[in-house]
């Protein structure tokens, strides 16, 4: 499991292992798995030249003395380096691998090379600290790089990205990174908005910190099958569909019909054992002949069922919020996306009557626009912090929120979170979100724990994604059999050879 550690958790992780150690020891550290990571990539061929040149860009602070360590390391490697820095150093420690680097040999430059090329560029400008947008001189030897197409490494965080919250600082755009190096402990914002598109390949580098001091769990983790083992079990040989729960999918107002049955289908395909679909807006509906294994049922013939998953293409009308009261009366799970969420927005008491059915298991699936309505907010405001904004509803709610998008926010009312690491741009697409829904619905009533159910659900529907193999062309309907087979996948790699 990967823990996601928030600025303020690594303050205190970094002041006590500071304290338990020599001065300068995790700057040395930090320079030396850093120029390992370099110089890694370097020898698995994916530098576009062969001359083991770089240049390492060296900012003022604690990330300019990381990068000056790294450059000793790698000039002992047999690269030959060069050291960028326009700024004095502000640190001891900074100061100290600045003078240490000078004093073996190596070179600092103050203006930027105009006719030298480089293999690689390291950015070790900015770190976790930065507060600032990016400024000169600092900007203008990012855009130098970028404007040069130089594979760019940088330490610790992409400089003037924001480590907590994926965006960049100031809405300053820094440089997009092949490799991030980062240390101590994983960082929200490297997963999640900006941040999936800046870090490139992530590298977690501890610095043998849980060797000297107690690291602690922090409340984030980066989503993994890990977090859901429990439903990677092998099924009994000797079990039948009443063994595995029952769904009813709520919502397909007049011409949103199919939002509930892409949900539907998502549900019996994920493994539950009996589906059922209340079509609002088509009560005449008896079979789906792409799915026939759904039955259809008005709310007056539904039969008692596990889970209720309310809101695909639903409707906030009268009617529908009326419906949404009744929801909120049942005893087991209940998922609510998409309309629902809206209506919930729109009518305090339907809040307070979710809030009331704790400690029964609700989920919210918002993206940033309905989570916005949800807070009474706007969407940037949503997207500047996209875990507080999820851990706030959570709370609010007392429910697991899901709040899509890039790096999706898994939310729990005991303040935890994860960030899934799974799908990408193909499921910018109608429907994906009614096929989340119907997913995690089916988990539930499989009788999964509720995080542990969301957080299966959002990988696999991720994970459909990227089985797909393309940033487009994915539509909502093909969604669910991927999801299943990435499931059967994980089931396969953790299950136990028998023999007869």
């Amino acid at each position: 499991m990967s823990a996601l550690y928030r600025i303020d958790e690594l303050r205190a992780l970094e002041t006590r292992a500071r304290a338990a150690l020599p001065p300068g020891t995790l700057m040395q550290r930090a320079g030396i798995a850093a120029a390992q990571a370099v110089h890694a990539w370097h020898r698995a061929g994916r530098a576009g030249g062969h001359e083991r040149s770089l240049l390492v860009l060296c900012g003022p602070g604690d990330n300019g003395g990381d990068g000056f360590a790294c450059a000793a390391e790698l000039q002992r490697l047999g690269y030959r380096c060069r050291c960028w820095a326009a700024l004095p150093s502000a640190s001891a420690d900074a100061r100290a691998a600045r003078a240490s680097w000078t004093q073996g040999g190596g070179r600092i430059v103050e203006q930027l090379p105009k006719q030298e090329a480089f293999d690689l560029i390291v950015d070790a400008l900015l770190g976790i600290g930065a507060q600032r947008p990016l400024g000169e001189p600092l900007l203008g030897a990012l855009r130098w790089a970028q404007a040069r197409d130089y594979p760019v490494h940088a330490l610790d965080v992409p400089s003037g990205l924001d480590a907590d919250t994926g965006a960049w600082i100031g809405a300053v755009p820094g440089a997009p990174a092949v490799q991030t190096v980062t240390f101590l402990g994983d960082k929200p914002g490297l997963h999640t908005l900006e941040g999936l598109q800046a870090a490139g390949d992530v590298r977690i580098e501890s610095l043998g910190v849980e060797a000297t001091i107690d690291v602690g769990a922090p409340a984030g983790q980066l989503n993994t099958p890990a977090l859901f083992a429990a439903l990677l079990r092998a099924r009994p040989r000797n079990c039948n569909k009443g063994d595995f729960g029952s769904v009813a999918i709520i919502g397909g107002a007049p011409g949103m019909v199919g939002a509930a049955l892409l949900a539907a289908r998502a549900a019996i395909r994920l493994g539950a054992g009996k589906v059922y679909v209340d079509c609002i807006g088509a009560p005449e509906l008896r079979v789906d002949m792409l799915q026939p294994e759904l039955m259809f049922r008005s709310e007056r013939d539904l039969p008692p069922v596990g889970v209720l998953v309310a809101g695909c293409g639903m409707g906030c009308d009268r009617p529908a919020v009326e419906r949404l009261e009744r929801v909120m009366a049942h005893a087991g799970p209940v998922v609510l996306d998409a309309d629902a969420l809206n209506c919930l927005a729109a009518d305090p008491g339907l809040g307070a009557r979710l809030r009331a059915r704790a400690p029964a298991a609700s989920v919210l699936t918002p993206h940033p626009g309905e989570a916005a309505r949800l807070l009474g907010t706007d969407t940037g405001t949503v997207q500047k912090d996209r875990v507080r904004s999820a851990l706030r509803l959570a709370q609010d709610f007392r429910a697991v929120v899901v709040l899509k998008g890039a790096g999706s926010v898994i939310a729990e009312p005991s303040a935890r979170y994860a960030i899934n690491p799974t799908g990408g741009p193909a499921l910018a697409s109608a429907g994906t979100g009614d096929v989340l829904a119907g997913m995690i619905g089916a988990l539930l009533a499989q009788h999964a724990d509720c995080a542990a159910a969301v957080r299966a659900g959002v990988w696999l529907h991720g994970r459909a994604a990227d089985l797909h193999g393309a940033d487009l062309g994915l539509t909502a309907s093909e969604l669910a059999p991927l999801a299943a087979r990435a499931l059967a996948q994980l089931r396969s790699a953790t299950r136990p050879e028998t023999t007869r």
